[in-house]
Formats: structure tokens, sequence, C-alpha cells
């Protein structure tokens, strides 16, 4: 059952092994012989609160890429909740703009519309993937909140209309809201390398918020969704907000659906080569980056590629062989 407390304390509880969680021992060969012949560099799962399997250095901290974008919209409603922030608030009203000036029709979309990637905004962007660019519509070509196009500039205008509107930069709220209240082991902004920066760019005045995270702190990102936003008793997330992040508000193909910074399952249609649960939804980054959340199985699956390696990655279809083996060895 989800939507209880079962989160970790200090630490993670582990089963005794896969098998004692009553997955099948043949599945599990078969998972790890998957893991062996493609670029996943970590992979844990966990299941009803407890760590079920894991393969590589759960303590690593990895580059996360766009489930950074995930992180800023399970924050962002707090202040929805306070006020700070109005969803409803266009471009204009918020003074928002870049250094190519939008124009009248660009300025009213609104941060419910960013928040969707439906602002119909197509300007130059920061932080973009080759595959980011090539999917990019014409600039002009949609009106605000009548196409969907997952699109860096509507991600990283999010950012700086949080910043203007809370005073906080989204690492340091990150921590805050999130890191602290959830026990996050390794997540820091210490140091000369801090686990949440900055970037910013020519092209536009919006710079992108990175994060690195270790698998295991990410985890705890995917149980408080699991939990529907709830951690040792208390609510972390607004009462209704974990739920209202992954509601399908666009149909994204055969990559399922869109919620808001999250990609969800849509009639089973998630990753390549098998029909994924009910309800699935997961943070994703390039590469091989996800933090799923399996609410039938009651399960938070995370998968790490050492990105900042040249030439490390897998697939969605990598990805999916990895998801259907897990799913397989899960059944028992």
């Amino acid at each position: 059952m989800t939507g209880i407390d079962r989160n970790p304390g200090a630490h993670w509880e582990t089963y005794e092994s896969p098998e004692s969680a009553g997955w099948s021992a043949a599945g599990v060969k078969r998972l790890r012989e998957v893991i062996a012949g493609q670029n996943t560099d970590c992979l844990l799962v966990v299941q009803s609160g407890r760590i079920v399997f894991t393969h590589g250095d759960i303590g690593h901290k990895f580059l996360c890429h766009s489930m950074r974008k995930s992180f800023l919209a399970a924050m962002i409603g707090e202040d929805v909740a306070a006020g700070r922030i109005d969803l409803t608030a266009t471009l204009a009203d918020l003074g928002i703009d870049d250094h190519d000036p939008l124009s009248p029709v660009e300025r009213q979309a609104t941060v419910h519309d960013l928040l969707m990637a439906r602002s119909g905004i197509y300007h130059p962007a920061g932080y973009e993937t080759e595959w980011m660019r090539l999917i990019k519509e014409r600039r002009h070509s949609h009106a605000p909140g009548t196409f969907w196009c997952y699109n860096n500039w509507d991600f990283n205008a999010l950012g700086t209309i949080f910043t203007q509107q809370t005073g906080l930069a989204v690492a340091k709220a990150f921590e805050r809201r999130i890191a602290r209240p959830l026990n996050m082991q390794d997540f820091s902004l210490a140091g000369e390398r801090p686990d949440g920066w900055l970037e910013h760019f020519e092209v536009s005045r919006h710079p992108a918020y990175p994060f690195r995270m270790s698998s295991r702190d990410l985890a705890r990102f995917g149980q408080l969704f699991l939990q529907k936003g709830r951690w040792s008793g208390r609510m972390v997330l607004p009462e209704g907000w974990a739920e209202e992040n992954v509601m399908p508000y666009s149909h994204a193909g055969p990559r399922g659906a869109y919620g808001y910074c999250w990609w969800l399952e849509r009639d089973g249609v998630f990753a390549p080569g098998l029909r994924t649960p009910a309800g699935s939804y997961a943070a994703q980054g390039a590469g091989g980056h996800y933090c799923m959340v399996i609410p039938p199985l009651d399960m938070v699956v995370v998968h790490r590629v050492d990105s900042e390696r040249e030439g490390r990655a897998i697939s969605k279809h990598g990805f999916g062989h990895v998801l259907k083996a897990l799913l397989s060895a899960a059944a028992g």
C-alpha cells in the first residue's frame, strides 16, 4: 500500500537479499546479466521502504541532468500554497523577458504553461541536448498553452521566476525544503564543489540550475513522491501537490505523457519493449538517469550512468531492457 510512511531514518534498511523480498533468483541473475551488458553504473531499487537490489556505488554523486526540473516542480508547491507564486501569472505580469525580447504574445505565457512545457516560447536556451534542439518548434509557431514541446527555455525561466518570487536560489531552497527534511545522506552545498549550482549562457539571460546527487539520496526524493509528499509523519510537500505534479497534462507519444516536469506512463507506454505498470512516473535526465516511482509495486527505481565520462550513456531502449528484467524478477 502506498501513501504510508515507509521512509528511512539516517540510513536505508535493506532486505537480506532480493529473494527474501519475494524476487525470483533466476530473474535477479538475468537482471544482473542485462546490467553487465550495457553502461549502467548504478541501479538502486527500494520496495516497501527498504532497499531490495543494488548495483554499483549508491553513494556516488552523479550529474542529474534534467532531473533538476522535477526537483524544482516539487518545491514550487510550497510557494503556490503560500501565495508567493501564482500559477496564472503571465511573464508580462512578472517582468520576465530575455536578451532577444519576447513578443507580446509570448509574454502572455503563464507560470502554469512553463511547468507543463506548454509556453509556446521557442527562444534560444542554455543546457540543451542535441535531441532538445532537434525537437524545438519554430519561433512563434504556437500560442501559449496550446502545444507541448519539451523546452529548456521554459524550465530555465521557471528557475528565474522561482528565485525572483522567493528570494532563494534553487539549490539552497532544495537543501532547506527537501534535502534536510528527508535526511539526505550525501547532498551538500559546502566546499568548492557544491551539489547544486547555476550555469549561465550567452544565448539567454535565464541560467540552468544543475545538481549532482547520490542514488541513495535520489531514492529518498522518489520515496517522498511515492508517499504523496509525506515524510516522517508530516507533509513536506503541500497536500495534493505530489499528485498534481504527475497528472498527464500532455501526450508525449512513445515517451508516455508529461506532467509538471515529470514523465508519466500512458496506457502502458513509457519505455520501449514492455508494458509499464499503470500509474508509474519518473524524473529523467539525459544519458540514462531515472528516478522512477511505481506505485502498484510500492517501488522506487533509481538508474544512473556516469554521463560525465565521454561516451557513457544508455538509450531509452537500454533502460527498457533493465526495467523489463527488473519487473520480471520482482514478480517472483
